[in-house]
Formats: C-alpha cells, sequence, structure tokens
C-alpha cells in the first residue's frame, strides 16, 4: 500500500467531496482552502475572491486500488472544466478547476489527461483546468467537512448534490465501495 496525495478544486467542495468519498482506494477526504495568498483563511474571507483560494478537496489515496489517472478521469467527468472561475452558478476565482499536484507523476498524468480528453474531442469548448506545485492546505471549518453525509436531507444536498451522485454512480458504478452501492 502506498498512500499518495493530491488536491483538486473542481467547484463547490461540498458537492466534490460527496463524490470521491464513494471511491475505493480513497482513504481520506479533506475540503478546504488551496492556492491563495492569505494564510489561515476563512469561508467568508474565500467567498469574496480575494484570498486567491480556491475551494479544493485533497485527498489520500492508495495508487494500489485507485490509480492517478482514474481519479483524474472522475474530476474531469464531474465538474466542467471548460469554465474560467465558474461552475453552474457559483462564480470567482474561488470555483475554479485546478490541479494541485505533489509529484511530478501527477503533473506528467494531469497533462496528458488533459491532452486526451481534447484529442477525444470530450468537451465542446477549450480545457481551462490549471495544473499547479500544491502548496499550503487549509482545511475548512469542521461545519464543511463530510457535508452531505451529515445533511444529506437539507435541500441544497437534495436539490444539487444527490443528482451529481445519481450521475456519477451511473458512470462509475465499478469504483464505487461496495458498500455504498444500494
Amino acid at each position: 500500500m502506498s498512500i499518495q496525495k493530491i488536491t483538486f478544486g473542481n467547484g463547490c467542495f461540498w458537492c466534490t467531496e460527496a463524490i470521491f468519498q464513494t471511491l475505493k482506494g480513497v482513504q481520506s477526504v479533506a475540503s478546504g482552502y488551496m492556492g491563495g495568498q492569505t494564510p489561515n483563511p476563512t469561508y467568508e474571507q474565500v467567498c469574496t475572491g480575494r484570498t486567491g483560494h480556491a475551494e479544493v478537496i485533497h485527498l489520500e489515496y492508495d495508487d494500489a486500488e485507485i490509480s492517478i489517472d482514474e481519479l483524474l478521469l472522475v474530476f474531469f467527468k464531474t465538474h466542467n472544466p471548460t469554465t474560467l472561475n465558474r461552475q453552474g452558478a457559483d462564480v470567482g476565482t474561488q470555483y475554479r478547476s485546478a490541479i494541485f499536484y505533489y509529484t511530478e507523476e501527477q503533473r506528467l498524468a494531469s497533462e496528458a489527461m488533459i491532452k486526451r480528453l481534447t484529442e477525444e474531442k470530450v468537451f465542446d469548448s477549450s480545457i481551462v483546468t490549471e495544473i499547479t506545485p500544491a502548496s499550503e492546505f487549509y482545511q475548512a471549518e469542521d461545519y464543511h467537512q463530510n457535508y452531505y453525509n451529515d445533511n444529506p436531507h437539507k435541500s441544497y444536498c437534495a436539490i444539487v448534490i444527490q443528482p451529481k451522485l445519481n450521475k456519477f454512480a451511473k458512470e462509475f458504478t465499478d469504483k464505487i465501495r461496495p458498500e455504498l452501492l444500494r
């Protein structure tokens, strides 16, 4: 077992955390902030767009169970990597599409995945995902952690997150932890 880490910015961390928590091989998922200049930012500060940070999920994964390519495919297929500083109704630099890598292998895999998806014309527009060396990860406030699982009946979870999880489950059934399949 070799535990690796990678950090993804792909929109609202409540949605993306819920998706990556279901994957076989993912050991932990933490919501937080990365890529900005403000130390120890709060959610309210990040929401202003002035900290430079993106809302991110920080993953630890067993690369013997799930490869970086599999994680990248889930990353690209579960958000829109072609909209600059926007994911659906969420607008601002904090919602940018970003991969914060920890190893050269991750950087090369990220570049190769973008090239592949571009050549295969998976998206109608150009991919604008930034690929950047990881910087300090600041964990978000406690109420952001495990948000969907702790609040499944809140309207945002039912209206926004659950449909994303349903769509994800249809395409990636073989990657979901068996105990989560219903």
